[in-house]
């Protein structure tokens, strides 16, 4: 099925309609990996032409330097998702440093040779400095979270990754409808509740309150998208896009009220702390300073000396 492409230049104009929309989850050197398995193909091609055990190292070799090229790939996409999260936990497995070592390993034993063996792991060595060089570190520490309960995060964490599911469920069905609007209007829908997920990570105490939203709700904007995507996929029913996008402005209404709601709480907490902390400090006789006073401007003090010295000179002549 063809796709309509839009955006500021296509026929209908709506430009906006990609406004709010997150960027694509790709890491800036994403293309890297690509190239070194395109550069490790000698490997593949000369094993052809070689004893059985050349055959089975070159092969071997290639074999893990694509894999390790593969897993410094996921580690990427990994890294990109955390970076554009402002609340994330450091991915669970170090995958560009596993991928470093598969491909070390891999460039180590293809560039083997019997009796040669510590060259070929000087050989190794560097190319493992080269692929920190090339791909750098894995996140190594959480980002915007604070030390709480080991276990409330934990729960946070299962109940996010559910509801992610859904969302991804959400995002294939859409993509079988071919309609470039539709997809940025669910992706539009994705971003506010993933400022919700934000917010959970940050604050999982609120977890207990936003379990219908997480749970019910996203299972049933799924079990619509999916629905939808049968129907227009068929037919293009004007009239079940209107009524479907009406819905997920409704829901999405519904979640940016709830995050509100979770953030004015925060606010009124501490709005009462503050009360409290300065009733106390009134309490033991501590009061708040009074502001300094203005220091009088230099034109205004100007003017005063010159009117003293004045009066002066007049009081000088009136006693002669």
């Amino acid at each position: 099925m063809a796709q309509r492409f839009g955006g500021k230049f296509s026929p209908d104009g709506r430009q906006n309609d990609m406004r709010g929309i997150p960027a694509p989850t790709r890491h800036r050197l994403a293309g890297r990996p690509k190239w070194v398995t395109i550069a490790a193909t000698p490997f593949l091609l000369a094993a052809f032409f070689q004893s059985p055990a050349g055959m089975v190292t070159d092969l071997s070799a290639f074999g893990m330097i694509a894999g390790g090229m593969w897993l410094t790939g996921e580690g990427l996409r990994a890294e990109a998702a955390y970076q554009i999260r402002r609340v994330a936990r450091r991915p669970a497995i170090p995958r560009k440093l596993f991928g470093g070592i598969a491909a070390a390993a891999g460039l180590g034993l293809g560039a083997g040779e019997p009796g040669a063996w510590i060259g070929a792991g000087l050989i190794g060595a560097a190319g493992m400095a080269l692929h920190w060089l090339a791909f750098g570190a894995d996140p190594m520490r959480d980002k915007g979270i604070s030390e709480r309960d080991d276990f409330q995060m934990q729960r946070a964490d299962r109940m996010i990754d559910e509801a992610q599911d859904y969302l991804d469920d959400m995002t294939r069905a859409i993509q079988r409808c071919g309609d470039r609007r539709l997809e940025a209007r669910v992706a539009m829908f994705q971003s506010t509740v993933q400022d919700l997920f934000d917010h959970l990570r940050q604050d999982p105490g609120d977890l207990s309150a936003a379990r219908r939203y997480l749970g019910v709700y996203l299972m049933g904007a799924r079990d619509a998208t999916v629905k939808f995507a049968e129907l227009y996929s068929r037919r293009q029913d004007g009239a079940a896009r209107q009524a479907y996008e009406s819905f997920l402005d409704d829901l999405e209404k519904d979640f940016s009220a709830k995050l509100t709601h979770f953030l004015d709480g925060d606010r009124t907490d501490l709005d009462i702390e503050i009360s409290v902390l300065r009733d106390r400090l009134a309490r033991e006789g501590v009061r708040p300073s009074e502001p300094p006073a203005e220091p009088k401007p230099l034109q205004s003090q100007a003017a005063q000396t010159l009117d003293e010295l004045v009066t002066e000179h007049h009081a000088r002549d009136k006693t002669r």
